[in-house]
């Protein structure tokens, strides 16, 4: 997965890759749903907890899951917030 490619343009692979990164130790049971719901980056950055469940994600699972996708949700505004600053700057 690119580093510097956006969250949002994500495929479904490349979030499968994420979660193997990020949740070594639930890396099945998440792949699995991400698998099977086709969840990719742009479905990724709208997740919450209702959905986590919905994929049959335990509760006390579900935090450490919510605060890392919190984490790219603000990536991706930096990125956006950048690029806007470098269009109105641009020489």
């Amino acid at each position: 997965m690119e580093s510097s490619k956006r969250v949002s343009d994500w495929s479904v692979d490349e979030v499968l890759e994420w979660v193997e990164q990020q949740f070594p130790g639930q890396q099945s049971t998440l792949q699995t749903a991400f698998l099977q719901h086709a969840v990719s980056g742009r479905a990724l950055l709208r997740m919450r907890g209702h959905h986590l469940h919905h994929l049959g994600v335990e509760a006390p699972a579900q935090q450490g899951i919510l605060q890392d996708i919190l984490l790219l949700r603000v990536q991706e505004e930096l990125d956006n917030l950048n690029d806007i600053f470098s269009e109105c700057f641009a020489s």
